[in-house]
């Protein structure tokens, strides 16, 4: 009797043990709906035991465990003897039973998981006692992180949409030569701290030597050698600063009949421009005449998808005009309708007062004692109250590439169009298809970054990518959804300015985003009127003022959207012997050119 009160005894001690007599090994299998078995050294204080007592009261008491010896308690007696001695002891049993498979760290290696990851208020969800492979199904901690792998990534869209906070503006000045633009643009960095006084002190003593002491603010963007000492820009200069409300960067496009290439290939990174206009006596007249530049950039602007436009009347404080109230209105006067023309309304055009030199209305508004009749904001107040763009920065990735050069691998540089690109993304060069990784992004403030979002204008450093085999009119895209390569496509034409009648078979010079290429007119497929509607059939000819639908064939393959997906990509500009002779917009691509782009890109190698 003594020996059964004994079983009976360690039964009800041993509650929740489950051993199987005819298996080789002791394997114990603890019920995952009883309390977790915490060690002495690591149990809590008795005042949180006592307050976690209520919350296991249904379950057994935790220091009960029972033993099921074969198929009925009453058939232990005979293995009665062994049984109580390895109770106490079960682990040293189990590691000598099996070597292979030591179990003496495992009822610590459980402690810590069930005590964080398995309140008792869910026991629920824990698997049955009866099952032997209770053990390792109870402990599946690695399935919550799975389950969260989706919020995460939604959460690192939300943190990059966050972390650009600040809008940013690629601002173009334009106009004609002289008017004022790289002195405007090097007075804003000053005035903004982006050009420190003492930088700005060595350029004026240098201008001074030079002879050239009135130009020193604009040294800040001219930063060539060639455009210092004859006063002329002649690429598109390009500066950064920042305002409390939005980023900017300054594309300083030179006024130079000559350098209009320069100019197209900054206007096809612009947001918003900023037409500048010298109020002196004599050189608004120069400008705004038949073929000044002021026409022509107003024009090209608008073609390369700058929407609005701000009119800077510089050089109001030249003693020529000394902010004569009479002068600026004739000057607006003037340009309004012209404005009208080209496709600028009076939403999108507004005219202000500033001195490029004295910095007057620039950051700060014009003084009533300097000019009594406007009250208007200055420049940068009129920046940082435009309406925000609508970018797409989920959109496929599109960074048509203006830049290459050479520093410890190839960088690229352009404007993120749509998209936007990480550190280790990969990403594909159009139209050769190639394939390759972005090592790292660099942003207008030449900091490493590790992202860039559309709007952005970026340096790109490309993994084991020659800089021989990349070209300005390339286009960065993604490798799922690549932009559209061809030789032909149907465009919507605007004749602006043609010496002569345009037939088919007509050659000029074609700017797509960054791309300049020399293009046929292949056949006039219908003319358009003023409510843009199509002739039933081809006309033989089209004159300067009207509209029509054509097909354009390009000599080399070139990287093309169209208009209606991607504006940036789908509108071009046509010049030859100087002028610029139509704007399109590209409506139709041809299929062969996008189905076979390495061949197309291989034959006109």
């Amino acid at each position: 009797m003594a020996d059964n009160s004994d079983i009976n005894n360690v039964s009800q001690k041993t509650a929740g043990l489950s051993l199987n007599t005819k298996a080789k090994e002791f394997k114990p299998s603890f019920n995952a709906k009883a309390p977790s078995f915490v060690p002495r050294s690591f149990a809590p204080k008795p005042a949180a035991a006592a307050a976690a007592q209520p919350a296991v009261a249904p379950a057994a008491a935790p220091k009960v465990m029972s033993i099921s010896l074969g198929s009925a308690p009453k058939a232990a007696p005979a293995n009665a003897e062994p049984t109580p001695a390895a109770v106490p002891s079960t682990i040293p049993v189990s590691s000598g039973d099996s070597p292979k498979k030591p179990e003496t760290a495992e009822p610590e290696a459980k402690v810590e998981p069930v005590k964080e990851a398995a309140p008792p208020s869910k026991p629920e969800e824990a698997p049955s006692s009866a099952a032997p492979a209770a053990a390792p199904a109870a402990a599946p901690a690695a399935a919550p992180s799975l389950q969260a792998i989706p919020e995460t990534r939604e959460a690192d869209n939300d943190v990059l949409l966050d972390e650009h906070f600040k809008e940013h503006l690629n601002v173009i000045f334009i106009g004609h030569v002289d008017a004022g633009k790289s002195t405007l643009g090097g007075n804003i960095l000053y005035l903004t701290d982006m050009v420190d006084k003492r930088t700005m002190e060595k350029y004026e003593r240098e201008a001074k030597e030079a002879g050239r002491e009135s130009w020193y603010l604009s040294w800040a963007l001219d930063t060539n050698q060639e455009e210092r000492a004859k006063g002329k820009t002649v690429e598109c200069g390009r500066a950064f600063f920042e305002t409390a409300k939005r980023r900017y960067t300054i594309l300083d496009a030179p006024g130079h009949k000559t350098f209009v290439p320069s100019m197209l290939g900054g206007a096809a990174q612009a947001d918003i421009g900023v037409l500048v206009i010298s109020a002196r006596k004599g050189e608004f007249e120069t400008g705004f005449e038949r073929g000044g530049q002021t026409r022509e950039h107003a024009f090209l602007a608008k073609t390369a998808g700058v929407r609005r436009l701000i009119i800077a009347i510089n050089k109001m404080d030249d003693p020529t005009v000394n902010w004569d109230k009479a002068r600026y209105d004739d000057i607006v006067g003037k340009l309004t309708p012209f404005l009208r023309q080209a496709g600028y309304y009076k939403a999108d055009a507004i005219f202000m007062p500033i001195s490029g030199f004295t910095g007057a209305g620039v950051k700060d508004r014009v003084k009533a004692s300097v000019c009594p009749w406007y009250s208007g904001p200055s420049l940068l107040e009129q920046l940082d109250e435009q309406k925000n763009i609508d970018r797409k920065i989920n959109g496929p990735l599109r960074i048509p590439i203006s830049e290459k050069f050479s520093e410890m691998g190839t960088v690229i540089s352009g404007k993120i169009d749509s998209g936007h690109i990480k550190v280790n993304q990969k990403v594909m060069i159009m139209p050769e298809r190639r394939i390759t990784d972005v090592v790292a992004v660099y942003g207008e403030n030449e900091n490493e970054e590790p992202m860039a979002v559309c709007g952005d204008n970026v340096r790109v450093k490309l993994r084991n990518v020659d800089e021989r085999d990349v070209r300005s009119g390339f286009v960065l895209t993604d490798v799922k959804n690549p932009c559209h390569v061809t030789r032909a496509f149907e465009a919507q034409l605007q004749i602006l300015d043609a010496e002569s009648i345009i037939t088919a078979g007509f050659r000029s010079v074609m700017h797509l985003h960054t791309a300049v290429e020399e293009v046929i007119i292949g056949k006039l497929v219908h003319k358009l009127n003023k409510k843009l509607q199509k002739s039933k059939l081809p006309p033989p000819f089209v004159k300067t003022g009207e509209a029509c639908i054509a097909r354009i064939e390009v000599g080399n393959t070139v990287c093309a959207e169209k208009f209606a997906d991607f504006p940036q990509l789908g509108r071009f500009t046509l010049r030859d012997k100087g002028n610029t002779i139509a704007v399109g917009k590209i409506l139709r691509i041809a299929k062969p050119g996008a189905a076979a782009p390495t061949a197309a890109a291989a034959s006109a190698e």
